[in-house]
């Protein structure tokens, strides 16, 4: 990973969208997504988790206005996890949140918070419609009964396609929103034809339009962005990879041993490289499917911590 990576472990889409300097950026895609008409930008406030929960997969934006707490999350591959991932991002948001409001766990009058709204931005290349609802509760282990019965606790996010060309409406509504939708086009299409990725983006900051509202501030952040583009990158060929390895290892253990046990033995390979090379904990169970102990318990019997 470059030493720009190192510097810059923020995401560009939430750099654009959860920039303070910018708000109006921000307004403008709420009014989109809401039908909305708010015209000040002061009245987002914003109120974003800062620790990385890893690899820089943190909630990219939240905020609050009109009494309503959105979290914009952004992805740039598909993953059926983000209700349950929101879901946590919530609670610590409301942690936070009621902090001073200490009446919440002992007084007997109502707390008020504000109403939730999630939407997760999804641009990776994988084909997806342009809009799908994802619901915490496909996450439930249920038998038969607890499948008729109605989930007793429930999330929903709601999973918007912003690669260039679709959801049209949305982007005809929101110009920073088409425009950043074409910078990542235009990275993807001058990446396959120099090869190189910090090449393609410096390319596509020159070739974008005077016009664009994004072309001063991109020009002026050049290598901030540049950063945050190739770190992003960077995750999504490692958790390519890890995959990839993870399903070889286990086709190759699956031909002697089975195949349930192989794919079992492939993962806890690809845990143990992980380890050695000090990932932290979530990265493994997301990437190797392990349980917290098996990971705990592999890490002991190597004589590593877990990060």
């Amino acid at each position: 990973m470059s030493s720009a990576n190192k510097q810059h472990k923020d995401r560009v889409f939430k750099f654009i969208f959860g920039n303070p300097e910018h708000k109006e950026w921000t307004l403008s895609l709420y009014n989109a997504l809401t039908g909305s008409e708010f015209t000040n930008p002061d009245d987002v406030v914003f109120n974003t988790i800062d620790d990385a929960v890893y690899m820089g997969m943190k909630n990219d934006l939240s905020f609050i206005i009109a009494l309503v707490l959105n979290i914009w999350e952004h992805q740039s591959s598909f993953n059926p996890n983000i209700p349950l991932r929101v879901f946590l991002y919530l609670a610590h948001i409301l942690e936070k949140y009621l902090a001073d409001k200490q009446a919440y766990r002992y007084g007997s009058s109502l707390v008020k918070i504000p109403r939730p709204k999630f939407v997760c931005f999804y641009n990776g290349t994988a084909d997806q419609p342009d809009e799908v609802i994802l619901k915490l509760s496909d996450a439930f282990e249920s038998d038969e009964e607890a499948k008729r019965e109605e989930p007793e606790l429930e999330l929903k996010v709601r999973m918007l396609n912003i690669n260039y060309g679709h959801n049209r409406a949305l982007m005809e509504k929101c110009r920073p929103m088409i425009e950043y939708s074409w910078f990542i086009d235009a990275i993807r299409r001058h990446k396959e034809v120099l090869g190189d990725l910090e090449a393609a983006i410096d390319a596509a900051i020159d070739e974008m339009p005077e016009d664009f509202l994004l072309k001063k501030f991109l020009v002026l952040h050049r290598a901030e962005v540049k950063g945050m583009y190739l770190t992003e990158w960077d995750e999504e060929e490692a958790h390519a990879v890890w995959r990839e390895e993870g399903r070889e290892e286990g086709l190759k253990e699956g031909r002697k041993e089975g195949m349930k046990e192989g794919m079992k033995e492939g993962m806890m390979r690809v845990a143990s490289d992980m380890l050695k090379k000090n990932y932290p904990l979530e990265a493994i169970m997301d990437i190797s499917r392990l349980s917290r102990e098996v990971i705990f318990s592999l890490a002991q019997s190597l004589g590593v911590t877990v990060a």
